[in-house]
């Protein structure tokens, strides 16, 4: 059995040895995987350390009491929910709208029938499981929201989160930022003459090129059509020129046959620096190399351009 996917991780907080007991003894191994606390705050300590789905904890306990518990779990910042079962005695159990309040879901009363709290654990697990789901379905989402579907690279808001975020750290940090925008030349004529099939089979093949060519501080990403974007950080404009000239490199060279004729496929670039104490808008970055891009279409294209760095 797959104990990563399918044993649920449970903290149990108790000072009881009695009643950890009787929890280890009526949760199946096969399905939980328990962790006990004898006091409020190794309880904290556990679920910080581990962060379990299910929280199982008593009323009563030597520092912390059960309602301070679950108060904390649920102030710490958390990415999933936990599911948080409290335990009263039977002269607390009035208590119990309190418990709630405090952000416990479900409670149990001692004594308690063991059957009783593997029924109740069963209905947090299935909870987390659900919150689990909508949570995968989330992150898919912003993926998608995130990602352009033909190249699987980022797209364009994609890329500004990043860049917006990058620019101020840069400003703070002292180091370089450079745009590249890159557009595709003649790209209308390959979906003319040779349909949009060779249109995307040129478009995701750039797109390799373009991730292969960029490191883990930097980003590329396709803004729309044929034009994609590069965001190179920690470099000087040598280096973003020597990157540049070897993707349009790579792509000039690269054997693209449709119909059983070869084709070129070439593009232009242009480049927009920065590297100060002001922080330039990212837009306005955008713009210049956009400028520069236009420079390098109307010089013929398939080249590259620069515009002046921008010093804060």
């Amino acid at each position: 059995m797959n104990k990563s996917v399918e044993q649920l991780k449970i903290l149990v907080a108790d000072d009881s040895a009695v009643y950890r007991k009787v929890v280890e003894q009526t949760l199946p191994p096969d399905q939980y995987s328990i962790l006990f606390a004898k006091t409020g705050q190794s309880a904290i300590d556990l679920f910080k350390q581990h962060g379990p789905a299910l929280v199982i904890t008593d009323w009563v306990m030597p520092d912390l009491t059960g309602i301070e518990v679950c108060r904390q779990i649920r102030a710490s910042a958390q990415n999933s929910y936990t599911y948080i079962i409290i335990i009263t005695s039977a002269s607390e159990k009035e208590r119990v709208v309190e418990g709630l309040e405090a952000g416990a879901d479900d409670y149990l009363a001692k004594p308690f029938h063991p059957k009783e709290m593997l029924a109740r654990v069963g209905v947090g697990r299935r909870l987390v499981d659900l919150h689990q789901q909508i949570e995968s379905q989330n992150r898919l989402l912003k993926e998608l929201a995130l990602t352009d579907a033909l190249t699987g690279l980022p797209n364009r808001r994609a890329v500004e989160d990043w860049a917006n975020g990058q620019l101020s750290a840069a400003v703070r940090h002292g180091y370089s930022f450079w745009v590249v925008i890159a557009d595709l030349d003649n790209f209308k004529v390959v979906n003319d003459t040779y349909g949009h099939d060779a249109g995307d089979t040129v478009l995701k093949e750039f797109a390799r090129i373009l991730k292969r060519s960029v490191r883990s501080s930097d980003i590329c990403g396709r803004t729309g059509g044929e034009e994609f974007i590069i965001i190179f950080t920690h470099a000087d404009e040598c280096n973003v020129g020597i990157i540049v000239a070897r993707v349009l490199r790579q792509l000039r060279e690269h054997d693209f046959s449709f119909g059983s004729k070869p084709v070129q496929v070439t593009a232009s670039f242009g480049i927009a620096g920065f590297q100060g104490k002001g922080v330039p808008d990212f837009a306005k970055l955008v713009n210049q190399a956009d400028e520069a891009l236009y420079v390098a279409k109307r010089g013929g294209r398939n080249r590259i351009e620069v515009t002046p760095t921008t010093q804060g």
